[in-house]
């Protein structure tokens, strides 16, 4: 997508249209940002499984969750929201906000309600909308976007702030960038390298944590085997298909009773009828 300053600085030009400017000029952030990778992730799997129901890429809406000392903010967790696009307009659903925000407070004290995520582009005129219908629920939300289809290989999410600024002499809502710093967990650590290695240049190498999956697979899928074998051969021989062996019958017999290690009545229904 072609993008160009206007001559007359009020807007850029997209495509032969011009589009107002949603982004200010010269402004310093006013908060310190730290982003977990968790909050990436969650926002990555959000527009991948939409992408998969609806068969092309959409554009996904959800919250930012965390935690504000000061001017420091650490955006920790989000979830999903529902909203609706009436003639390219959209609209967050307020009522399944405020119910996925009680059931979050009841798992997660001690975060708060930050900000709202979507996905696409450089910021336009539809996301200074949507955060309007933010700033009703909260004063001063943070704004991140990530674009999924983007081609660089630096991390493809910004965050932003609204500041209002005054316009052919009006006072106009825009947004100012934020620099953000990453901060990780142990767990988060875990994923991340598994992801990152996983898709890395297209080279199909495996994470430490994938090829332990891998390994454990092919382990149970040997064992399934072999188990399917000794139960062939008890159901030949009790047809009669094949000679009775007493020690083969005895080593399966072995191997049965060193399985269970459960006593609940219906482990024992599950497994021995």
């Amino acid at each position: 997508m072609a993008a160009a300053t206007a001559p007359n600085g009020s807007g850029m030009e997209v495509d032969g249209a011009v589009l107002p400017t949603v982004m200010a000029q010269g402004v310093t952030g006013s908060v310190a940002v730290a982003l977990h990778p968790l909050v990436i992730l969650n926002i990555s799997d959000h527009w991948i499984r939409m992408r998969s129901q609806e068969g092309r890429p959409v554009q996904v809406i959800g919250a930012l969750i965390g935690k504000q000392e000061g001017r420091n903010i650490e955006v920790m967790n989000s979830f999903e929201l529902l909203s609706q696009n009436v003639d390219d307009k959209i609209t967050i659903n307020k009522e399944y906000y405020y119910t996925k925000e009680e059931q979050f407070k009841q798992v997660f004290k001690e975060m708060e309600f930050l900000g709202w995520y979507t996905t696409g582009g450089p910021p336009d005129p539809s996301d200074i909308h949507v955060h309007k219908q933010v700033c009703e629920i909260i004063e001063s939300p943070l704004f991140l976007k990530l674009n999924p289809m983007t081609k660089h290989t630096d991390l493809p999410v910004s965050v932003y702030e609204s500041v209002i600024d005054i316009v052919n002499g009006e006072a106009t809502m825009l947004l100012a960038e934020l620099p953000y710093t990453l901060a990780t967990e142990e767990a988060e650590r875990i994923g991340v390298d598994h992801v990152a290695r996983m898709t890395a240049t297209g080279s199909g190498e495996n994470s430490t944590v994938a090829e332990h999956l891998i390994a454990q697979h092919s382990a149970i899928k040997m064992l399934h085997s072999r188990v399917r074998l000794i139960l062939e051969y008890v159901r030949a021989v009790e047809a009669g298909e094949v000679p009775f062996n007493h020690e083969i019958l005895r080593e399966a017999s072995a191997l049965c009773h060193c399985l269970p290690v459960l006593s609940t009545d219906k482990f024992k229904t599950d497994f021995y009828d």
